[in-house]
């Protein structure tokens, strides 16, 4: 492969790499899922801090800043190794095209989607533990809620449509990040799609099974409200996984269909 590849090569590495992720036992995929929710929750720490500040910057500075510190989730995850469930929804493409076989391809995403909520909720009690929440004079939990409310307020439709764009700009990212040979090339490929799709404020679930809960711990345990409830962080999380679905198999699906040919050449 050229130092930079072209569509249908990079279709083809991505397409490879998809296959070998599925088949990695499942205890593998489950310690790397833990790792990436935990991952997920730590670009969402950074970004709450940013977001803190919101008031003293004008509107979509701090909103800019929150996705490009976001990235850090996604690096982790791209250049240490872990499994993302909403990266993997990249997998409709080798089931359809070939590679991957549908029974391991579900076996390996619900393995990962629950890891990743092991991952994230873990976070969201440690960090809460460390009274992260307190920074800024308390500022660091006000944007953790209201960022929260927001997310548990939209409807169902809504968050779905969400989740759809907000992964098929996460899966841009990977697919960037893969075309890459080195850390910064790498870097370079993910930040622009993750600063995006959080700086709009879109639906990813991983993201969100840190954030919601641990604006709800907050929200109950020191302001007492109940703005952000169990039902309605399911809510959230249910439609904005179904729509993580369609936008990251969407986009592996479409792929593989450009270049099915030069795909069904090679051997996975």
């Amino acid at each position: 492969m050229s130092a930079f590849p072209k569509p249908a090569e990079l279709t083809e590495t991505i397409f490879a790499a998809l296959t070998t992720k599925a088949e990695q036992p499942v205890k593998t995929i489950a310690v790397m899922g833990v790792l990436a929710g935990f991952y997920i929750g730590l670009g969402g720490i950074a970004s709450t801090v940013a977001l803190a500040g919101a008031d003293a910057m004008p509107f979509g500075a701090a909103q800019i800043l929150a996705g490009l510190v976001f990235s850090l989730g996604l690096a982790a995850v791209v250049i240490a190794g872990a499994e993302l469930f909403t990266g993997n929804t990249l997998f409709l493409g080798p089931v359809v095209f070939g590679g991957v076989s549908p029974k391991i391809a579900i076996r390996s995403l619900l393995v990962a989607y629950v890891a990743n909520v092991v991952g994230s909720l873990a976070l969201a009690l440690i960090v809460f533990a460390a009274r992260f929440h307190e920074a800024g004079d308390g500022a660091v939990g006000v944007a953790a809620i209201d960022l929260a409310t927001i997310k548990a307020g939209k409807s169902f439709v809504t968050v779905f449509a969400s989740g759809v764009i907000a992964n098929i700009l996460v899966c841009l990212g990977v697919w960037f990040a893969l075309a890459g040979n080195s850390v910064t090339e790498k870097l370079v490929g993910l930040i622009l799609p993750v600063t995006v799709f959080v700086a709009a404020g879109f639906e990813h679930s991983v993201a969100n099974m840190y954030l919601l809960p641990y604006a709800y711990l907050i929200e109950q345990s020191e302001v007492g409200t109940t703005s952000i409830t169990v039902p309605s962080i399911m809510a959230n999380i249910s439609a904005a996984t179904l729509g993580n679905i369609v936008g990251g198999g969407s986009l592996g699906v479409l792929y593989g269909y450009l270049f099915a040919r030069d795909i069904s050449q090679t051997e996975f």
